[in-house]
């Protein structure tokens, strides 16, 4: 089955539909699920955003976002990958930082 592809333009819609997303899995409030964000870096540079939720009994799921190969990969509580999506428009390099 091929992978969704969606445009997140902005770091700020990145991170909503990553939130979105992940609270939706596990039947959480996008409001009251503490969402927390983690720089990856590979070889001392910027790779990507390591993202998770922490709901209730410490249930927590996380997505990764791969900055140079434009795709998001969700995770269950498990470690399980549930879902992959392709990004058509992503963030402008850089923006890594933010989410320290």
């Amino acid at each position: 089955m091929p992978e969704p592809v969606v445009a997140l333009p902005t770091y700020e819609d990145l991170c909503r539909y990553i939130r979105q997303t992940l609270c939706e899995q596990d039947a959480l409030d996008y409001d009251q699920t503490p969402f927390f964000q983690t720089p990856i870096h590979r070889r001392g540079r910027a790779w990507g955003v390591l993202f998770h939720v922490v709901g209730p009994r410490e249930l927590k799921t996380s997505a990764v976002w791969a900055e140079p190969e434009g795709r998001v990969v969700f995770y269950n509580s498990m470690g399980q990958r549930t879902r992959e999506v392709q990004l058509q428009e992503a963030p402008a390099n850089g923006v890594i930082s933010r989410a320290a």
